[in-house]
């Protein structure tokens, strides 16, 4: 067996059924526990999460305030996977993909809900003084001392996964991504070209890696304070951007939206009766890729994003598990719908045949969206969303491979981590890295190993927390 073959054998088990069935139960379990407050309590949730933007909140020494923590984490969550990443799921599962995906991340939003609420109330300082947490530290001071080998466990393949999955995968797909943006308006960024480990790299891939090094080193700089400001920016105007360009696609194409609807819910059982025809697309296919993309993209149960809720200012667990469920609600109901909408809506309405069970990535959805705004926009709109939608990515999860790294080795050994995470950018915006994206895709499942250990643990912790949360009524103005 090859190492790549063993890879593929990994990942099958890191996204394979048994692993969504737990991620997915988990999710279901919690939310009895915590009585369907993702349904029950969710226009308090959006009230006080989004309906707050413009709230000025202060933040002091070592901490963010809580929309710079959400932002931060919706930075990493909302990345390319919301693009090529659901676009892929659509064409290898079908329509019905979609289904499962809304499914997974409405169960999701307790996931994430309870990761949030444990990260603020086992978190600790660090030796700079500011706040740490996340499943390493909810795993050392909930379960208890004895577990922290849980937690070192998690940190091993969090760090090690923040070089693929949050790194090298995502300025590649940048440089890819302005490469053919390039292309399109007429350049040629095959002409000026070098080459390095055997493969012909073009000079602007280069250039574009360097240039998103400095951006991130000088980010990094700063600290978390600093990744917060940025990404509080840095988020709304890509979620706008983006937003505004699918739903045009959806209005022009607004005679294909029932249509469309039909194909999702009836391809969520079956492929052949939405696609009109046998083309081999099994239901567990389907499901697989419907839950795993969500999964994938809004990162419930990962435990990715409670390190960065983690440094927030807002001392109330529950308070800040709110916008948990805003997280995924935004990323997944929001961001990863409308792409699917625009993909499914835009090469219908504009004769654009989909090959379903194959694999497709930027090209299918840059197809439709230039069947609105012609081939140099369209690709254009493409090319700014990724670009943003991955620096973002690359900013937290940056973030989070430090905070993996610190549990492990102290907080003096990080700028070594920084130092090494910078360099991976430069190479990352010059391989062809399908091997390095399925390892980083597997090291990023098994984090969710021990987390939904500890959250299944800690069950208890977080039914207590809310239930006393939300029978103070003078807590619901």
């Amino acid at each position: 067996m090859t190492f790549s073959e063993i890879v593929a054998w990994l990942n099958g088990i890191a996204w394979g059924p048994w692993m969504l069935i737990l991620l997915l139960g988990t999710g279901i379990f919690l939310s009895i526990g915590v009585r369907f407050i993702q349904f029950s309590k969710f226009g308090y949730a959006m009230k006080n999460t989004i309906g707050k933007i413009f709230h000025k909140q202060p933040a002091g020494q070592g901490e963010i305030t809580p929309f710079q923590a959400v932002t931060t984490a919706l930075a990493a969550t909302v990345g390319t996977g919301n693009i090529a990443g659901v676009t892929g799921a659509i064409a290898v599962g079908g329509p019905g993909a979609v289904f499962w995906m809304w499914l997974s991340a409405l169960f999701g939003m307790v996931t994430k809900y309870s990761e949030v609420v444990l990260s603020v109330k086992y978190r600790e300082r660090n030796e700079k003084g500011d706040w740490v947490g996340g499943p390493m530290y909810y795993i050392k001071n909930g379960l208890g001392k004895g577990w922290k080998w849980l937690g070192a466990v998690f940190c091993v393949f969090g760090f090690l996964a923040a070089f693929g999955i949050g790194n090298m995968t995502q300025v590649n797909t940048i440089a890819g991504s302005i490469n053919t943006a390039i292309d399109a308006f007429g350049g040629n960024t095959g002409a000026l070209t070098i080459s390095l480990f055997g493969q012909i790299i073009p000079v602007s891939s280069i250039i574009i890696g360097v240039v998103i090094a400095a951006v991130v080193s000088l980010v990094l700089i700063g600290g978390i304070k600093r990744i917060g400001s940025v990404t509080e920016k840095l988020v709304p105007f890509m979620a706008v951007v983006y937003i505004i360009a699918s739903l045009a696609v959806i209005i022009v194409n607004a005679g294909s939206i029932i249509p469309v609807l039909g194909m999702i819910f009836k391809g969520a059982f079956s492929a052949e009766a939405a696609l009109g025809g046998a083309f081999g697309i099994t239901i567990m296919t389907t499901i697989q890729k419907g839950i795993g993309r969500g999964v994938f993209s809004n990162e419930a149960g990962l435990g990715s994003a409670p390190m960065a809720h983690a440094a927030t200012s807002e001392s109330n667990p529950v308070k800040q598990g709110l916008y948990g469920i805003f997280e995924v609600f935004m990323d997944t109901i929001v961001i990863c719908t409308l792409t699917s909408l625009s993909l499914l809506c835009g090469t219908r309405g504009a004769g654009i045949d989909i090959v379903w069970g194959e694999s497709a990535g930027t090209e299918l959805v840059s197809a439709a969206f230039s069947s609105v705004f012609g081939g140099q926009l369209g690709s254009l709109i493409i090319a700014v969303g990724i670009t943003l939608f991955a620096l973002s990515t690359v900013l937290s999860w940056s973030l989070y491979g430090t905070r993996c790294f610190e549990f492990l080795f102290g907080s003096k050994a990080v700028r070594v981590y920084q130092v090494v995470f910078i360099c991976v950018i430069i190479i990352g915006s010059t391989l062809k890295m399908q091997l390095v994206w399925d390892i980083a895709d597997t090291l990023n499942g098994f984090m969710a190993i021990p987390n939904l250990i500890a959250l299944l643990g800690l069950s208890g912790v977080v039914i207590k927390l809310t239930k006393d949360y939300f029978s103070g009524k003078d807590r619901l103005n």
